[in-house]
């Protein structure tokens, strides 16, 4: 049985497998994969694509992350901080456009406090009926994003970055542990969030083996999203000189995590887009169906630098979405307006306990 159809057939490989694939792929290996991750896709989810408000709120971060651009040592950062009212003036406007789902980002910012937090996400509930709140806001305690899902919150994103301890640490200074970070995933599933785990692709140090321990945790952990996209150096970190991940790779893997578990939720990333000015397309056609088009305000949109180059405008941008219509429906897809959760199957292992 070649590795593709025993991944089709039992949406699981050996690490040693799942390094073989990576290293031994070819363009009709990829194209192979491809064809068939969109007919998973399609299986569960038909020919729409998911579209999600993204509302960066916040470029303050307690934590040093060495990859990231908004870290706490870059001095350079023009920081920033959108007040609740522009949040929710954002949200009312993206619902407005038609967004049924909206993502708070940011950096780990202690001014957004539980009470702070809880009461914006109440507040879009109330104004936008029927919509989904995802928060990506990093590490929080366990009371803390129990209070967030009671005030409404659906979905919570939060990359484990590497399933490897070693590479965790390379990666991030002592204060931030690769144990805790699997913790709050585990708590985050556990509460009933829709979780959402993801990693960079090709991050310094990272080898085919470690991409391999990142596929294998997916199985595992099963989540409902997974966000990929390649690493891409910002100015103004420790890994300034380090070369960009591949757009190529980033798409392979993503078809990968398609056939794996076909009804996941998997974004067609910024970083994606950035890297590959196709990325978006090729992303799609790679099996994924989710994109995030930006609904922060324009200004804040050029701060949120988490890495250098980043696309928030054209069709990144929530303002074009006639743009992202028919670039879509160019390739065959319908953009849904609808909150676009994830459809449970009875061959998934958290298939009932949602």
């Amino acid at each position: 049985m070649s590795l593709v159809r025993k991944l089709d057939e039992t949406h699981s490989l050996t690490a040693g497998e799942y390094e073989m694939l990576i290293t031994r792929r070819t363009p009709e290996l990829r194209e192979h994969l491809a064809a068939l991750a969109r007919e998973r896709a399609r299986a569960v989810y038909g020919n729409r694509i998911f579209i999600r408000g993204l509302l960066e709120i916040s470029n303050h971060c307690k934590n040093g992350c060495y990859y990231c651009g908004i870290n706490r040592e870059n001095k350079a950062c023009d920081r920033y901080r959108l007040t609740p009212e522009e949040i929710l003036e954002a949200a009312e406007e993206g619902f407005q456009l038609g967004f049924r789902t909206f993502v708070l980002q940011g950096g780990e910012d202690v001014w957004f406090t539980d009470d702070r937090l809880a009461e914006i996400i109440s507040t879009i509930k109330e104004r936008c009926p029927g919509a989904a709140v995802t928060l990506s806001l990093g590490e929080r305690s366990p009371e803390s994003y129990r209070r967030l899902y009671e005030a409404g919150a659906d979905r919570y994103l939060l990359r484990h970055e590497t399933a490897d301890p070693a590479h965790y640490r390379l990666l991030h200074p002592a204060e931030l542990s690769f144990e805790n970070r699997m913790a709050c995933l585990r708590e985050l599933h556990a509460i009933g969030y829709q979780t959402g785990c993801g990693f960079m692709v090709g991050s310094p140090g990272q080898t085919a083996a470690h991409l391999a321990r990142d596929l294998r945790f997916i199985e595992a952990f099963s989540p409902e999203m997974c966000g990929i996209g390649p690493f891409i150096p910002q100015a103004e970190t420790r890994f300034r000189e380090e070369p960009a991940g591949s757009a190529e790779l980033t798409c392979f893997l993503l078809s990968v995590i398609r056939v794996m578990k076909p009804n996941i939720l998997l974004p067609a990333t910024t970083a994606l887009n950035t890297r590959d000015p196709e990325g978006r397309v090729k992303g799609i056609l790679s099996g994924a169906n989710v994109v995030m088009p930006n609904l922060s305000p324009p200004a804040a949109r050029e701060k949120y630098t988490l890495y250098d180059g980043k696309r928030s405008g054209g069709r990144e941008a929530a303002e074009n979405l006639k743009q992202l219509k028919n670039q879509m429906r160019s390739i065959g897809y319908e953009v849904a307006v609808d909150r676009g959760d994830f459809i449970k199957t009875k061959g998934d292992k958290n298939y009932g306990s949602l």
